[in-house]
């Protein structure tokens, strides 16, 4: 995991070690270690053993343990204590309880995956342990009956990305795309994250690091127009200012100064 805020979080089932280096060196800026819907049930526990065996300090990963309602979650929870572990994916995340089960542990990261996730999601936000939210698209679709990921689901996105920002938390993250071979589409799906105020997205595959990282990564144009706004404002010491022919006013200078931001996070 970097330092910066992530933008593109990689799964990789926790029963398939030979993949844990290579999701690793994939680009993603986290990398999270399965241990729930990619292992079948008779895999569980010894997934568990091939992440304890590989966890180190030198690579921070998350894991996505099993749900607390589950014969593996204390256990899974057990392993969540070893370096190398940089936090927690808690799935079906519905209490507070489970949360606070952690501590001060590590960071939590809460999936929202159930219409009770959902409806108790604030409570969830405000807990310290929190670090951010994360939407289980897939899940919340089958548990509220819902078919299509588009406009069917704004209402909920948008209520995920409300209660971060009264929370304090950072951006939440969208859930996965299951375009693994239409690049079109998953660069879509990430510019719908972005516009709905999303701040990075869950990938299921190596090669969708790269379009999920440049689709969050500010373009050129953004920056230019960025700089050209802050430019003009710092220019005018606080007077009223136009930039192409617009009036620029205090939301869209701290918008500008929020990309160039940004940017130079990237660099």
């Amino acid at each position: 995991m970097t330092g910066k805020l992530a933008h593109s979080y990689l799964f990789v089932p926790g029963n398939r070690p030979e993949r844990f280096a290579k999701a690793w060196a994939a680009g993603a800026d986290a990398v999270i270690v399965d241990l729930e819907d990619a292992v079948p049930i008779e895999d569980k526990v010894r997934a568990r053993e091939h992440v304890a065996e590989w966890l180190s300090p030198e690579r921070p990963v998350l894991v996505r343990i099993n749900a607390a309602d589950t014969e593996w979650f204390q256990e899974d929870a057990a392993l969540c204590r070893m370096p190398g572990v940089a936090g927690v994916v808690l799935p079906k995340a519905e209490h507070v309880e489970d949360i606070r089960h952690f501590a001060a542990q590590c960071p939590i990261y809460p999936l929202i995956e159930t219409a009770n996730g959902l409806w108790h999601a604030e409570a969830l936000a405000r807990q310290p342990e929190v670090a951010r939210l994360v939407f289980g698209s897939i899940d919340f679709q089958l548990d509220l009956g819902i078919s299509g990921d588009d406009d069917e689901l704004l209402y909920f996105r948008s209520q995920l990305v409300l209660i971060s920002r009264i929370a304090g938390l950072p951006a939440p993250v969208d859930g996965v795309s299951v375009a693994l071979d239409d690049a079109g589409q998953l660069r879509a799906d990430v510019q719908r994250s972005r516009r709905l105020g999303f701040g990075a997205k869950l990938c299921i595959h190596p090669k969708q690091v790269e379009h999920v990282n440049a689709g969050f990564r500010p373009g050129a144009e953004d920056i230019a127009w960025a700089m050209k706004v802050v430019d003009a404002a710092t220019a005018a010491r606080g007077a009223a200012v136009a930039v192409d022919g617009r009036m620029i006013d205090r939301p869209l200078i701290e918008r500008a100064r929020q990309i160039l931001a940004d940017a130079e996070r990237h660099t």
